[in-house]
């Protein structure tokens, strides 16, 4: 696309509905409210539903996006490897499947549980470290029974059977954590950062947070906390991001999931214009250096 009369011309690609579980209002709402902040900007939004991107041979120099089917992501990447932006990028979502984020957060030494990484078909490579999450490996959880937790080898070989059953070849197992569970929001490069406990505000998507239970109010360190998030979207390529930690008494802190772009649903108004300072300081930087 080029630009008229000044304006910077931008796609926006929105997430279709089956990739927003109980969360299809919140995930438009801060998708809506980031492009209303980027025209404030003096920016021309044009937002393409994913399939109605991918159908129509969208092209565009600077793009934003909240996707999640592979088609989009695959056309987000041939148009990144053209040369245009896209934040997140296609390849940072792909990053983002349980399998590569679990590695990457891994190798970069982004405080983690202890994780092992199994083929649905092997039963027998089952830990045997009860209890611990059962998690899909190929993708974001997309129902309540992509993330389960065990507490025997009974229920881990039920959990691998559906697995199976689903056409779901990888599982990424987790260790179970005791502490609290925090929820944060961050956008990188900017100043936002918002972190709290879910079962305070009644914040679920699937209702797995009850297994850590009530807040107890654990002290950490909100810095740490924010800089190693921030390092994970540096690593995974995601500017845009949300993820779920857990806080040990003693205020260890570790990564238990990273998203690309969530909702923001407590912190959506705050969060909005920081997003839209993301992807319009980026645009701009690729503008100077051409």
């Amino acid at each position: 696309m080029q630009q008229n009369e000044g304006k910077i011309r931008v796609v926006g690609v929105s997430r279709g509905n089956e990739f927003s579980p109980n969360h299809i209002g919140n995930d438009a709402a801060i998708f809506q409210g980031a492009a209303g902040e980027l025209v404030k900007r003096g920016c021309e939004v044009t937002v393409f539903p994913e399939r109605e991107f991918v159908a129509g041979h969208i092209q565009a120099d600077f793009i934003f996006d909240m996707a999640r089917d592979n088609a989009t992501i695959a056309r987000l990447k041939a148009l990144e490897d053209a040369g245009a932006l896209v934040v997140n990028s296609g390849y940072g979502i792909d990053n983002c499947a349980r399998q590569p984020m679990t590695e990457l957060l891994i190798k970069n030494g982004i405080p983690h549980p202890e994780t092992w990484i199994i083929s649905t078909v092997d039963n027998a490579s089952l830990p045997n470290v009860f209890p611990y999450w059962i998690k899909r490996g190929d993708s974001h959880a997309m129902v309540k029974e992509d993330v389960v937790y065990v507490e025997c080898k009974r229920e881990a070989e039920m959990v691998l059977a559906d697995f199976r059953k689903r056409g779901i070849p990888v599982a990424v197992i987790n260790e179970h954590l005791v502490g609290d569970l925090v929820k944060f929001y961050g956008v990188q490069g900017t100043d936002f950062f918002y972190s709290f406990y879910p079962t305070e505000q009644s914040h679920s998507k699937y209702g797995l947070e009850a297994i850590n239970g009530k807040a107890r109010g654990f002290f950490f360190d909100r810095n740490k906390l924010k800089d190693y998030a921030n390092r994970a979207a540096e690593v995974l390529r995601v500017p845009i991001y949300g993820g779920d930690c857990v806080v040990s008494a003693k205020g260890e802190i570790r990564i238990i999931d990273f998203n690309d772009w969530p909702s923001f649903a407590p912190c959506r108004e705050e969060a909005a214009p920081y997003i839209a300072e993301c992807i319009y300081n980026r645009i701009v930087s690729k503008q100077d250096n051409r």
